[in-house]
């Protein structure tokens, strides 16, 4: 059995953060595991409370991990705060961990801040270095390299900016260009764009965390850089496709709409 770590805040209402990882991880037949940065009390119209954990217990949820069972791939979301930052670039260096995955998590989808300003410098600093590919979506990439990525030739030049501060891959996520769907893959060398045409809903909480879980889920289970993206991408779309309202706002993606459909278990 192959597994994946997500080190990631948790969503009360379980559309994103850890719960969407491990929901993509078991639905990629991926044993998940997980590491706990916060604590968000958050449902589908929003995020109500943050509560950071401090590092001693993230890090001992790491060397836990780390200690007893193989880790195949990590991903990382929400860190919070620099110190978070720095702590789990630490841990996961110090067990070397390998097929790491950031997404640079900034901003929930009702618009609350889930990575402090000051902490963006220690994300490049210290995780990107370790990472086999960074996802950040439009706004991610603007903050990290300082200008408007607004196009499909910004996007290039943020996915090259990003690169150079150590990556072996960058996955510039376009979802919220108009038009097709499209996510921009870069290696140093050159351009990959997986795109599909845009589904028409609201109920898209989680879909960062979730794609870049299934990245990491494909990494685990050896797939090049190159065939975890696409398969992430076909993954993330299908569970788009088939998301559901759920709540009084934004609803989840499914994540195991293919799986209820082969069982014969799923409802509308």
């Amino acid at each position: 059995m192959k597994t994946a770590l997500t080190i990631a805040g948790s969503d009360s209402g379980g559309g994103a953060g850890i719960q969407a990882d491990l929901k993509t991880f078991a639905a990629l037949g991926v044993f998940g595991m997980s590491a706990i940065t916060a604590i968000t009390a958050q449902n589908t119209c929003g995020v109500t409370n943050i509560r950071e954990l401090d590092g001693e217990i993230i890090t001992d949820q790491i060397d836990a991990v780390f200690s007893d069972i193989p880790v195949h791939a990590v991903k990382v979301g929400m860190l919070s705060s620099a110190a978070i930052t720095e702590a789990v670039a630490r841990a996961l260096t110090r067990h070397k961990a390998s097929n790491l995955v950031v997404d640079p998590v900034m901003v929930a989808k009702s618009g609350s801040r889930l990575l402090k300003p000051e902490a963006i410098e220690a994300l490049k600093r210290h995780l990107f270095p370790l990472a086999a590919v960074v996802t950040p979506n439009l706004h991610e990439a603007a903050e990290i390299v300082g200008f408007p990525v607004a196009d499909r030739a910004a996007m290039e030049r943020a996915a090259a900016a990003i690169k150079a501060m150590g990556p072996r891959y960058v996955v510039v996520k376009g979802g919220h260009l108009p038009g097709d769907a499209c996510d921009l893959l870069y290696d140093g060398r050159e351009f990959t764009v997986f795109a599909n045409e845009r589904i028409d809903t609201i109920h898209t909480h989680g879909t960062g965390c979730t794609f870049s879980s299934a990245i990491a889920a494909g990494l685990a289970k050896g797939l090049p850089v190159k065939a975890a993206v696409g398969e992430a991408k076909k993954f993330i779309t299908l569970a788009i496709q088939h998301g559901f309202s759920l709540g009084k706002g934004v609803g989840p993606t499914h994540h195991f709409y293919e799986l209820y459909r082969r069982a014969d278990l799923y409802q509308d």
